[in-house]
């Protein structure tokens, strides 16, 4: 009688691991969909610009977490692009960034993206994260790649020109 329980207990165990592997294929897949195509803290848009400072890069431009400007390459930065580096948009009805500390307002600007949302741009240089920066300050994304050359902007903290001669370790003066 054992023997005749066994093959039921097998398809049982059977089913139930496949039911088990379903579920976890769905929940990965629905963890990957929900996911934010925006900064890693999910960030999306921003409406306001600050600085913020360390030892080896200075002090350089965050909205949540450090932005980047991209001198473009020959290969121009299509969908695939814009995952790793999400532009800087602002809300929804927002029409201008607002300056924080250590900003120069005057420099701050917008220029329309192909779906008519507006990117904040500083010095006339459109704005990005990089999907690696995990957490406010990490500055991952001075690199070159096909894209261009990505450079954190850094700025001297409450100056209103804003020009900073030195611009730290791999980041980009205004």
């Amino acid at each position: 009688m054992q023997h005749a329980d066994r093959p039921r207990r097998s398809a049982r165990r059977a089913t139930a691991g496949r039911l088990v592997a379903i579920a976890l294929a769905v929940t990965g897949l629905a963890v990957v969909a929900i996911a934010p195509a925006g900064a890693a803290t999910g960030q999306t848009t921003a409406s306001e610009i600050s600085t913020t400072k360390d030892a080896k890069h200075g002090t350089f431009l965050v909205a949540g977490n450090t932005v980047y400007t991209l001198k473009p390459s020959k290969t121009a930065c299509d969908a695939k692009c814009l995952k790793a580096w999400p532009p800087v948009l602002l809300p929804a009805g927002t029409t201008s960034a607002t300056a924080g500390t250590g900003v120069d307002a005057s420099k701050l600007g917008t220029k329309a993206t192909a779906d008519g949302s507006l990117q904040v741009t500083y010095g006339g240089a459109p704005l990005y994260w990089f999907v690696k920066d995990k957490a406010p300050g990490e500055v991952k994304g001075n690199v070159t790649d096909k894209w261009g050359k990505w450079a954190a902007v850094v700025t001297k903290a409450g100056t209103a020109s804003g020009g900073d001669k030195n611009a730290g370790s791999g980041g980009v003066s205004f």
